[in-house]
């Protein structure tokens, strides 16, 4: 009877054993699919951010007038799009902090460019994890790290004033001091030459639709984990970032551009260390 018992109960923890064995082999598999594949890993019900009405729960930023003093109206709602002039550098900040999410969002180049942008590539970008203070004056730009958006070049990774992370093993860093490298870029996957004039396309592989289409940009923030894509493409993927969560801000930074269908979810596993 005691050998039978033993015998159950040896079979009972071989079952658990294969069951387990099961779930790590599923998980693996998911994730080195979604490398594959650049999907989406699986979230929440998305929530937006801006309600198609106004700029309820943003702050606005700007260079020039500081803060929640847009008198030149940089920011507009217009019939449920969000128009950025461009003519001043800043941003709308989220007034909330967030981890862990997977952020959706489309915008559009306008026509109209200002100041050091006259004659250059379009240029703007969505800042994440900001963890610096949102400050005034020539300092606009908080800590953080950036979805770039720039004519030939969205998809790149910006670092700034401090921000560090990992691509493909290799460390890249920013530093938070005036007199260093306060903004670093990381390229996007397979990204050609970049030249800085206005309606740039990039030869070896433009992601961005043509001039004046809507363009989906999706960021998955992961504990330190991050994926880029644009228009349904991964694009830029890195590890080991050294802040894990903070505000989101919309950059206007000298060319017309509109913001749509901005949302938010919170992310519902977690993608294993492998898939990095």
């Amino acid at each position: 009877m005691k050998i039978g018992i033993g015998i159950i109960a040896a079979m009972r923890l071989s079952l658990r054993r294969i069951l387990c064995l099961l779930v790590v082999a599923t998980a693996i598999a998911r994730c080195g699919f979604a490398q594959q594949s650049g999907q989406i890993p699986a979230h929440g019900k998305m929530v937006k951010l801006f309600d198609g009405k106004d700029l309820s729960g943003f702050d606005v930023l700007l260079k020039s007038k500081g803060l929640n003093h847009d008198t030149d109206h940089v920011f507009q709602v217009e019939k449920g799009v969000i128009h950025v002039s461009g003519d001043d550098f800043g941003g709308i900040v989220t007034q909330k902090e967030y981890e862990n999410y997977y952020l959706r969002a489309e915008f559009k180049w306008g026509e109209k460019t200002y100041q050091d942008r006259v004659g250059k590539a379009r240029d703007c970008g969505i800042l994440y994890n900001v963890t610096g203070p949102v400050a005034v004056g020539t300092d606009v730009w908080p800590r953080s790290f950036e979805f770039q958006i720039v004519e030939g070049g969205t998809g790149d990774i910006w670092l700034v004033k401090g921000a560090s992370l990992k691509v493909k093993g290799q460390v890249v860093s920013s530093d938070e001091n005036a007199d260093g490298h306060q903004y670093v870029k990381s390229p996007r996957f397979g990204e050609g030459p970049w030249v800085n004039v206005a309606g740039y396309r990039d030869p070896a592989g433009e992601v961005e639709k043509p001039h004046g289409e809507w363009n989906l940009l999706e960021l998955v923030v992961d504990h330190d984990h991050v994926r880029y894509f644009v228009n349904g493409k991964l694009v830029n993927e890195a590890t080991d970032l050294n802040a894990t969560k903070g505000k989101i801000l919309f950059q206007t930074e000298g060319a017309e551009t509109f913001y749509r269908h901005l949302e938010i979810a919170p992310l519902k596993y977690r993608l294993l260390p492998m898939c990095s």
